[in-house]
């Protein structure tokens, strides 16, 4: 199961995408037994390096390039189920390169574009900063005009590849004035002076997390992404696009998930039985599959959406990120629990997922925030 169920996602696919979904599945299987899950942070910078470099010569980057949602998501729940880190390179590529797509800056579009699709130039989206996280417009990083070029000011936390990628999607204020309307958008090369890694954090799972710092780095004016003050509508639309894939990442990690719980239910026997024929662990087993075919279908109906070219997906995203990787939560947990204690030992596949799928509910938009950007849509448009 670490492809879509292709019965009650097949209304949301065409042919073209069925067929995705098993060499997807195939590659991420046969590459995550030649690129075993990284034991530290230090080895998840090098392995995902290792990761980047066959995900772009093998062509899985392109679905983001084509802007082809559910390709993305099919690619998403193939890679989440065999490498959390895989999952999280691939999702890493696309929020650095979608606003390059999405804004109207062919420079920076043929500068950084090919190298990213292609595997060999490594890209980080900045956004969050120490008291900007769900409040984005509270961005106090700043970008002040001197002549051609901006100087950027200002520190981010929470960056995925900070320290090791090429280039950097970096939001900052142009006009704090405005609060969400002053923030604009610029590509930093990594090289670029007075951009600093400044120091590595570790999560649970290992990750190539951690902060840097802008310290009168000049960038020039050409490098904006869009008009000067746009850059919040840009990022908002970029997880517009990528939210539902975090939701097909949670999917593949609870495929797996439950693919090693209903394993070991068949060959565990327990008081002359095997596990799977207790009506508990039945119940269970029900209950994780519910949740996974309703995730799947939330998941595929927001890309499908999406690729059908809606201009916003916001309701139908955050309907499935939020509703995906809370499930996927349930899902793993449950898993860890019939597996007992073999379940949480360190190599076992569902520790693993355990640990990882934690901050699927907090990325790209907490679980709450996705709620309340629910809501206020209904109330807008007055919807019960």
């Amino acid at each position: 199961m670490t492809r879509p169920d292709p019965v009650p996602v097949r209304a949301f696919l065409d042919e073209a995408h069925h067929a995705l979904a098993a060499l997807a599945g195939a590659f991420a299987t046969e590459t995550a037994a030649v690129l075993p899950e990284p034991r530290d942070d230090a080895e998840a910078r090098t392995r995902a390096r290792e990761w980047l470099a066959r995900l772009g010569e093998g062509g899985w980057l392109e679905p983001i390039r084509r802007q082809d949602w559910r390709a993305c998501c099919l690619t998403r729940e193939a890679l989440g189920a065999a490498s959390p880190l895989a999952d999280a390179v691939f999702a890493l590529q696309g929020l650095a390169t979608v606003p390059l797509l999405l804004a109207a800056n062919e420079a920076m579009r043929s500068r950084w574009l090919d190298d990213a699709i292609h595997g060999r130039a490594m890209g980080a989206f900045a956004m969050t900063e120490p008291e900007a996280g769900s409040d984005v417009a509270a961005i106090a990083t700043s970008a002040r005009r001197e002549g051609s070029a901006y100087v950027l000011d200002g520190s981010k936390t929470f960056i995925s590849n900070a320290g090791i990628a090429d280039f950097y999607a970096v939001f900052a204020t142009t006009d704090p004035s405005l609060g969400g309307k002053g923030i604009s958008c610029f590509v930093v090369p990594a090289e670029t002076p007075g951009l600093r890694f400044t120091r590595a954090q570790v999560l649970a799972a290992p990750h190539p997390l951690g902060e840097i710092a802008f310290e009168g780095c000049r960038v020039p004016e050409a490098n904006r992404l869009g008009p000067e003050g746009r850059g919040f509508a840009l990022g908002l639309k970029t997880l517009d696009r990528l939210r539902a894939t975090v939701g097909a990442a949670a999917c593949g990690m609870a495929s797996r998930a439950l693919d090693e719980a209903l394993r070991h239910a068949r060959a565990r026997r327990q008081f002359g039985k095997p596990l799977a024929e207790f009506q508990l662990v039945q119940e269970k087993l029900a209950r994780m599959a519910i949740d996974l075919t309703a995730a799947r279908l939330l998941v595929y109906r927001a890309a499908y959406e999406a690729d059908r070219g809606a201009e916003r997906v916001t309701v139908e995203a955050a309907m499935a990120k939020a509703f995906a990787t809370e499930a996927a939560q349930r899902i793993i947990d449950d898993a860890v629990q019939i597996l007992g204690g073999a379940g949480v030992l360190a190599e076992s596949p569902v520790d693993r997922l355990y640990r990882a799928v934690r901050a699927l509910r907090i990325y790209e938009g907490t679980t709450e925030i996705q709620h309340l950007v629910i809501a206020g849509h209904m109330v807008k448009e007055g919807q019960a």
